[in-house]
């Protein structure tokens, strides 16, 4: 993934507000990078941008050797299916399907004729094997949370990009969720994209990227 002068403006009635300025930076292959920052400075918004699913002011954001934003909402959407995977603050699972159906859905989006066994392996993998048939609502967070992992890594994406993964649970459950997400990303090979403001799970990637007010500061 290559970012070339990402910038970003919004305008209100006070006038043009910057939330990000010329922000540039390249993944490699397999590298674990942490974007940091106080609460307001663009963190969320740069990852919304990665993903496509928000459009910069400026510049441009290549995956796979694409430029995410020469492409339509439909084409930029199938990259994403076949190329990211998300993990959010807030588990974005579906209330509606059990574990199981959650993991399953992107394989079957994507045609997967495997995709029942593929999720029942990989909710085996996150150590929730006796959970399959259950719904969200009779979860833990930390088991959503986990639902949420296996949902994310069972495409093998080529990038993982997470957003806060451990800000909705306590301490204890969140550092469970955390090792559980690294072991998974450096057995798929993925490159991981982490926002957080955890400085403690921050040090745990290869490469931290610090956001101040918008624009992008030396490495931590």
């Amino acid at each position: 993934m290559d970012v070339q002068r990402v910038s970003k403006q919004v305008v209100d009635s006070t006038g043009t507000l910057t939330i990000l300025h010329e922000i540039s930076f390249q993944l490699q292959a397999r590298e674990s990078v942490a974007i940091v920052g106080a609460s307001g400075s663009g963190k969320s918004t740069l990852l919304a941008i990665l993903a496509g699913l928000d459009v910069p002011s400026s510049g441009t954001v290549l995956v796979a050797g694409q430029d995410l934003f020469q492409l339509d909402e439909d084409a930029r959407a199938g990259l994403r299916a076949q190329q990211m995977g998300f993990v959010f603050q807030s588990f974005q699972l579906l209330g509606n399907l059990t574990a199981l159906e959650n993991v399953m859905l992107p394989l079957e989006l994507m045609g997967r004729q495997d995709a029942r066994a593929t999720a029942t392996a990989m909710l085996q993998r996150v150590g929730l094997g006796e959970r399959l048939g259950h719904y969200p609502k009779v979860l833990s967070g930390g088991e959503q949370q986990r639902v949420a992992l296996a949902r994310a890594f069972v495409v093998r994406p080529a990038v993982l990009l997470a957003d806060e993964p451990t800000g909705s649970l306590d301490f204890a459950t969140g550092a469970t969720v955390m090792a559980l997400m690294f072991e998974l990303n450096r057995e798929a090979g993925t490159t991981l994209v982490l926002v957080t403001h955890d400085r403690a799970i921050a040090t745990r990637c290869d490469r931290q990227l610090v956001i101040e007010a918008g624009r992008l500061l030396a490495p931590a």
